[in-house]
């Protein structure tokens, strides 16, 4: 029996790895018939710091629309259906939790983000979702 893959779920954070993870993605897509969903994970914020905050958000969701608008148009060109998600909580469990619960296929992430420090530990994030998700995972180095 032979998986069939329908659902790819792409984590995007407007880096250039997580847009090659989804170039890999689209290519995986076409060869399927599969649809594309963007998922970005923005942090929630526990301490108010009043207006500051909400500033720092609405610039944060400036960005993350405009990344996911360059993804939904790469995807249009290449004949792949994108569907965006805009979560916010923790980055590393709500990936593999909205991937779980949403029944995806496949998740497709790039090994590093934007996150510099990050990168000195080789993709938290990205380790975390490989040996944590229930979902197969295709990690873009």
């Amino acid at each position: 029996m032979t998986a069939k893959i329908k659902k790819i779920l792409v984590p995007l954070d407007g880096s250039k790895k997580s847009f090659e993870a989804l170039d890999h993605a689209i290519y995986v897509a076409r060869q399927c018939g599969a649809t594309i969903t963007g998922i970005c994970v923005t942090p929630l914020y526990s301490v108010s710091i009043g207006r500051l905050l909400t500033s720092l958000r609405n610039e944060s969701l400036k960005e993350i629309k405009k990344f996911m608008a360059q993804a939904k148009r790469i995807c249009a060109q290449n004949g792949i259906v994108f569907s965006q998600k805009i979560v916010y909580g923790n980055m590393v469990s709500e990936i593999t939790d909205y991937a779980s619960y949403r029944k995806f296929d496949l998740i497709v992430m790039g090994s590093r983000g934007m996150s510099k420090a990050k990168e000195l530990f080789l993709g938290s994030v990205a380790n975390y979702v490989v040996h944590n998700s229930k979902v197969p995972v295709l990690l873009i180095k």
